[in-house]
């Protein structure tokens, strides 16, 4: 049965069934589909790693750790420049963007682009995670899903957030975290309309991908100290600690990414970044990937593991030491992260996050254990040290949450994860008001909001709504001049346009209405004795947000829009209106 088949009886059926009933089975499809993808990028990637540290390789390993980046980097540079030719980006924004800009719309290639050069990014050591790449992937195939049954907008957002949700689900065997991610994450609104497909993708790909991968799940965590309330203030300060860590990430994240942004090409991004990224993780290996290794290791207590293939191995006794290295690789794993990103590696920033989690719970409660003489339960401060990372990075304080109680298998830890995660979370945001994901697309108001008015207004595009059937009057041209045009038009505007499309004013008919019928002024009156010049004028790139704050301060019903110096047409209050009122009725349809 080919694939022309296989769409022309998914085309008879959703002829036979509801359109609700019909996103429901596409909700699945796509589920399904996510957690195969979650299978292949997994599996691609331990591929790699396992084939770099064979047992031939063990006595350089340290030396090739300094090489093994660079490669990886060189590798996915090469895939985006002469494969797909075209910028893959980071995967949530990207999503996210998609979301709010672009009408849902995912390109084809991001199917599998995200899939490759994550591959090549973190197989070789690239300090980043796969979710980043695997949300992209999903989200990818969801979008073009869509495509190829003409759904509308709606719908096709609606199977975006399906495959987001089957890629943290697939990824973490945690469908209902997976859920409220997409929820939080990609600011959907909580109704049964988009909950229940996000469900059913999100327990369909945990499925597949378990009827794969077995019960391989990511972390295998039981619960043996259970919480006391006498711990109620530890996990406070843990809150606070993991808060301002968050803080300290996106700041220090964003700064350097920035300092790449500076470099202007792309090969020395990549020596300046292949050569530090090799240097840090010669010098700390368990900067070496994702990190999950090390993850596994502080759950357990087996926190010497951390100087293992270092320079600081022959110290492995002394735990102050070992200490210190662990406080160190808080700070050092986001640089590590975004010189990988600044390079031009694929990845995300969950694996991270959860990584500096995990260690600043270890410490937090390993330290005060050593110094205190407390009897401290360092694996569920590590646990709840991962939830205050993500609700703090993220902004997902309830994902952060369900993550942890599901990775654990049960919700013991619920109170302290409720606390830390909800005081990170309070921390995080007050002093970095916007998460990692959103950053970008915030400052250039492109991101959709839960505030029903701004989402859809961030969802209008101005382009689309410009007028551009004025007659234009040249400003050297007199009233005799501007007569004739008048005569031909349909508008009661006139722009005065040079030569060199420059607007230099306006002219309306009710400023010439007296004068108009004067023949005997035609020739003496010049067109620049009559215009007026504007005081508020709208760029071609403001957004819809910023075009409704100027209707507002100027009082118009009309502004003309520009492009740099040039003019391009108007933009009505009464056509914004009027699509605002279609598009909300759209984005509040159940």
């Amino acid at each position: 049965m080919n694939f022309n088949t296989i769409f022309t009886k998914l085309s008879l059926l959703r002829t036979k069934i509801q359109p609700k009933h019909f996103v429901l089975f596409l909700s699945l499809v796509v589920g399904l589909l996510s957690g195969l993808a979650v299978v292949v990028i997994k599996n691609s990637v331990h591929f790699i790693q396992n084939l770099l540290t064979l047992s031939l390789v063990k006595d350089y390993q340290n030396y090739l750790f300094f090489v093994y980046p660079f490669i990886g980097l060189l590798l996915t540079t090469l895939f985006i420049k002469f494969v797909i030719k075209k910028p893959i980006g980071h995967g949530i924004p990207n999503t996210l963007f998609a979301i709010s800009r672009n009408n849902s719309v995912i390109k084809a290639y991001n199917m599998f682009a995200s899939i490759v050069a994550s591959a090549f990014t973190v197989g070789f050591g690239g300090s980043v995670g796969l979710e980043g790449p695997t949300v992209s992937t999903n989200s990818a195939i969801g979008s073009n899903i869509a495509q190829l049954f003409k759904v509308d907008y709606k719908t096709a957002t609606l199977l975006v957030g399906c495959g987001a949700a089957g890629a943290m689900s697939g990824i973490f065997n945690a469908p209902i975290a997976a859920l409220v991610f997409v929820l939080e994450v990609f600011m959907f609104d909580l109704s049964l309309a988009s909950m229940i497909p996000f469900l059913m993708a999100s327990v369909s790909a945990a499925l597949s991908s378990r009827m794969v991968l077995g019960n391989n799940v990511l972390f295998d965590v039981k619960i043996h100290d259970a919480f006391v309330a006498s711990e109620f203030p530890y996990f406070i300060l843990l809150g606070i600690f993991t808060g301002l860590i968050s803080v300290y990430f996106n700041k220090m994240f964003w700064l350097v990414e920035g300092v790449f942004e500076k470099i202007k090409q792309q090969k020395y991004r990549l020596i300046i970044g292949g050569v530090l990224l090799g240097g840090l993780i010669f010098l700390v290996p368990p900067l070496y990937g994702e990190g999950f290794e090390t993850i596994t290791a502080l759950l357990k207590g087996d926190f010497k593991q951390v100087v293992d293939h270092s320079l600081f191995f022959d110290k492995k006794e002394d735990i102050l030491i070992v200490l210190g290295l662990l406080f160190g690789i808080i700070f050092l794993k986001v640089i590590a992260s975004a010189i990988t990103f600044g390079a031009g590696g694929i990845g995300g920033v969950f694996a991270p996050s959860l990584f500096m989690g995990a260690t600043s719970g270890f410490v937090f409660a390993k330290t005060l254990n050593i110094f205190r003489d407390s009897n401290l339960s360092e694996t569920n401060f590590t646990l709840v040290g991962m939830a205050g990372l993500i609700a703090g990075v993220l902004h997902a304080p309830l994902t952060s949450l369900f993550l942890i109680a599901e990775i654990t298998k049960g919700y013991e830890l619920i109170i302290p994860l409720m606390i830390t995660a909800a005081i990170a979370y309070l921390t995080s945001k007050y002093f970095v008001p916007y998460s990692v994901y959103t950053m970008q697309l915030a400052k250039r108001g492109q991101l959709i909001t839960r505030h029903k008015d701004k989402a859809v207004l961030t969802l209008m595009k101005l382009h689309t709504e410009v007028e551009k059937d004025f007659n234009n009057i040249n400003p050297s041209a007199n009233l005799g001049d501007l007569v004739k045009i008048v005569s031909k038009s349909k508008r009661n505007l006139f722009p005065v346009v040079d030569e060199s499309g420059i607007l230099h004013g306006i002219i309306t008919l009710d400023d010439i209405r007296e004068i108009m019928f004067k023949p005997e002024m035609y020739n003496s009156t010049s067109v620049k004795s009559l215009m007026i010049i504007p005081q508020t004028y709208v760029h071609l790139s403001d957004n819809m947000d910023v075009v409704m704050q100027k209707f507002s301060k100027s009082k118009a019903w009309n502004l003309p829009v520009i492009d740099g110096n040039k003019y391009v047409g108007f933009v009505s209050k009464s056509k914004l209106f009027n699509a605002y009122r279609k598009l909300l009725v759209e984005f509040s349809e159940e």
